[in-house]
């Protein structure tokens, strides 16, 4: 008997979100199938790919990525310009590492500033990561909102402890998009999703950051955690869950074991900025393939990689 395939067929649809302006604005989200099922119903958008810089030099980070950007590493704007120019992301995201009280504590004024440099010297849409300090984050991520009204930036992101002031000035006064983030749990994620709408922050504003892992590092957690996410928003048709999902894959990746260890320390495991490429691709793909309608990455051969292999399963 011949093989007849059945397409699996969902009630619910994941939002669309806009980030950006113009040309180079991109939207995210709108499938109404499990991710990159396109023989399966309507794919919606293509998952979208974006590189990470920082505000200040990033010391931690492998010596062969700083290499690489030498000339500009040391002027947030510049760097943005080139990796706009040369590399193409789908968006920029622009990490303030030094806005951490545990490191250089930047000033809020100062970090705006710098924002301010890095929007207007690019076209391609903005991502904003915090510090991870939530008071900190708070109001950093108010005074750029501000800094940035008409930009329509994303803000990564607004956690339980910090939302009302995020989403109040983020989304409410400034018009920008929110990222709400949880801890690897689809309650919790469910909870701030409610949190956010009940202030006020518009379904279409939201997108949600579940979480982040390396593969091999619970990364299963995280997988379990987007599948659960998903079949409810598709299957359950739950409003609530039906945001896209962003996963700031660089954060994670390239501090574990695999990625740091110098190639002296472990010479059978080879190159260490290719350890590095290699775990930030897997990873990156298996959130793909998990549900994330977006994810973020740090080397520019990751990023090709990655993009190449979505254009690849959407043929």
């Amino acid at each position: 008997m011949a093989y007849t395939k059945v397409a699996k067929k969902y009630s619910g649809k994941i939002n669309e979100v806009t980030l950006g302006t113009g040309d180079k604005a991109i939207t995210i989200g709108g499938r109404n199938v499990l991710p990159l099922h396109h023989f399966d119903g309507e794919v919606g958008n293509p998952p979208k790919v974006g590189l990470e810089i920082t505000d200040i030099v990033p010391e931690d980070w492998n010596d062969a990525l700083k290499d690489l950007y030498s000339d500009v590493i040391g002027d947030a704007a510049k760097w943005a310009k080139y990796v706009e120019d040369n590399y193409a992301p789908d968006f920029i995201c622009l990490h303030f590492v030094g806005a951490s009280p545990d490191g250089a504590n930047k000033s809020v004024e100062e970090c705006v500033e710098v924002a301010k440099q890095v929007a207007d010297a690019i076209t391609t849409p903005l991502v904003v990561a915090g510090s991870k300090n939530d008071e900190k984050d708070g109001e950093l991520f108010a005074a750029v909102a501000e800094a940035l009204q008409g930009k329509n930036i994303l803000i990564l992101a607004a956690k339980e402890e910090n939302y009302k002031t995020v989403g109040a000035a983020g989304a409410l006064a400034y018009q920008q998009k929110v990222a709400a983030e949880s801890s690897v749990d689809i309650n919790l994620a469910k909870q701030l999703n409610i949190l956010m709408t009940q202030l006020g922050v518009k379904e279409e504003d939201i997108v949600m950051h579940l979480g982040s892992a390396a593969a091999g590092y619970g990364f299963e957690y995280l997988s379990s955690t987007m599948d659960r996410v998903i079949l409810a928003a598709l299957g359950q048709n739950d409003t609530t869950l039906q945001m896209p999902i962003i996963t700031p894959v660089a954060f994670d990746t390239w501090g574990v074991k695999e990625a740091v260890a110098s190639e002296t320390d472990e010479p059978e495991w080879g190159n260490a900025e290719e350890r590095g490429i290699h775990l930030e691709v897997a990873t990156a793909a298996a959130c793909l393939v998990s549900g994330a309608d977006a994810v973020i990455v740090r080397h520019p051969k990751s990023l090709q990689t990655v993009k190449n292999f979505i254009e690849g399963l959407l043929q």
